[in-house]
Parts: structure tokens; sequence; C-alpha cells
């Protein structure tokens, strides 16, 4: 089973902007096993993609978390961090052609990480959001610059 199929049967958690980016993240996650292992730039080109796809849907929690007073924020936002310098090392370790190894990453560890995270942290995000009738439109919508 995909890590996409093992999503949808499993990981999600009735809020559909974070039930999308998360389909997002695992079909990024998917792909990798479709791109040949000796195909450096293919992978490269994904991985920048699977990066800044992450940095983005941690932004958005983030903010959703620090907008709606979210007890945990600071817990949920230092393993966003501590994921996002995982990854950048990762890219290190991609860009000195140690493809295999950020391979093995992806296809072996993010989902592992991903299903413990979507069911301790994101889903106490999701309750909490719930609980307090939080407009997610509202919060995920990019700041503008007040004149």
């Amino acid at each position: 089973m995909s890590f996409s199929e093992n999503l949808e049967q499993r990981w999600l958690l009735g809020i559909p902007q974070m039930d999308d980016t998360h389909r997002e993240f695992a079909q990024l996650v998917d792909g990798f096993a479709e791109i040949d292992a000796n195909d450096r730039d293919a992978f490269t080109e994904r991985y920048q993609q699977l990066f800044r796809h992450t940095a983005e849907h941690f932004q958005n929690e983030d903010r959703l978390m620090c907008d709606s007073g979210f007890f945990a924020t600071a817990m949920h936002k230092g393993e966003h961090e501590r994921v996002l310098g995982e990854m950048a090392r990762m890219g290190g370790y991609l860009q000195r052609g140690q493809v295999k190894m950020v391979r093995d990453y992806v296809l072996e560890h993010l989902p592992g990480w991903f299903e413990q995270h979507a069911a301790t942290m994101d889903s106490a995000l999701a309750g909490h959001l719930k609980n307090r009738n939080v407009n997610v439109n509202e919060l995920t919508q990019p700041q503008t610059a007040q004149e």
C-alpha cells in the first residue's frame, strides 16, 4: 500500500486544509518511488519540491497554532523545526551525490515520522481547532501588509 493510500485510510483529521496539505505531502513522497535512483537531477528537483512544500505546510500549521492559541504550540513548532533541519541536512547529502541515502530517508523514514506526527501532534491540533470552532480558512490566508 502506498503512503497516500495509507493516509486516506488512517490519517485524515477532518480539517480539509490540513488533510489536503497532508495528501499533497504523501503524493510527493510516493513520487520518489517512480524516479530512477540514477537520475540525480530528477531526484534533486523532486526533493526541492518536497522541501518547499513541507516548509510551507509547517508555516501554515504554525500560524494556525499561534492564531488559535493552541496549548502545545512550542512543542509542535519545535518538531517542525527539527524535521526541516533534518531535511536540509539530507539536501546537503544529496548535493554531494548521496542519492540512495536521501531516497531511503524519504521513502523509509518520512512516512513513519509523518504517521506518528499526524496521530499525535496534528490530531491534537485538529481537535483543538474543532473544539474552538476555528474558521481555518480565515487563519490560513496569507498575511497582507497593513497600509
